[in-house]
């Protein structure tokens, strides 16, 4: 953290400002896309249920596209704008954001905001994630089983603006953290399935041993019994 009070120091020494997400950029409402509507080629989209469940902090490419014919009717975010999610079931997903980076316009569906701001994207996001916007949205979530947020709630929400360079340092810090994490998520997985192996495996042999001892106890019970079936008595004259 040195090297950011450093330039804290250098470009803001009275201090970082904090201003409302509205004096910063302004919220579109997506509308009219469905999920009948996604196909496997087309116009990039991005549906606010994927939000949810597919896209991270940041994202330059969409799994979903739509036809140009509907495309051209759609609300769609520019390089740089946040992609929200305005509805969910439960308070900490409500609001949930990515940061589209891709070059092509992006069609974005209803119960969604594109967020078209000054500021670094991918800081925008951060703070969008950060524990510091899950508690001040508390007091506008509505909703009792679905969960809202308007773009009159997300307007005054604050948020840090330190100068540009400030907010690309922080960014570059969030992004190496981003990448570590994934590349721990992948290890964990891996390590994960070698556990499953390795239990079941060495737990097998029980199962292997009973087995065993279920021939083992045949053979020498047919072997007693050929013993048996061979055996004279002996007499005394």
């Amino acid at each position: 953290m040195s090297h950011i009070d450093d330039l804290i120091a250098e470009h803001c020494p009275d201090g970082v400002e904090h201003k409302p997400l509205g004096q910063v950029g302004e919220f579109i409402r997506g509308n009219g896309l469905q999920k009948s509507d996604l196909q496997e080629f087309g116009i990039p989209a991005i549906h606010y249920g994927q939000v949810h469940t597919i896209y991270g902090v940041w994202t330059n490419q969409t799994i979903s596209y739509v036809s140009p014919t509907l495309a051209s009717r759609l609300r769609r975010a520019r390089h740089g704008d946040i992609i929200l999610a305005t509805t969910s079931e439960d308070d900490a997903a409500v609001g949930k954001a990515t940061a589209w980076l891709g070059n092509e316009e992006v069609a974005v569906s209803g119960d969604a905001f594109i967020f078209r701001h000054i500021l670094e994207p991918r800081y925008v996001a951060y703070f969008l994630n950060s524990a510091s916007f899950q508690e001040q949205k508390k007091r506008y979530i509505t909703g009792t089983k679905v969960k809202r947020l308007s773009s009159f709630a997300l307007e005054r929400i604050i948020i840090p603006v330190p100068p540009i360079e400030i907010q690309h340092e922080i960014t570059r810090i969030l992004d190496t953290f981003t990448a570590l994490e994934a590349e721990l998520a992948v290890e964990l997985e891996a390590r994960r399935k070698q556990y499953v192996y390795y239990r079941d495996s060495l737990l097998s042999f029980a199962e292997h041993s009973e087995a065993t001892d279920r021939q083992t106890d045949r053979q020498t019970d047919r072997q007693t019994d050929r013993q048996t079936d061979n055996y004279t008595p002996k007499t005394t004259e």
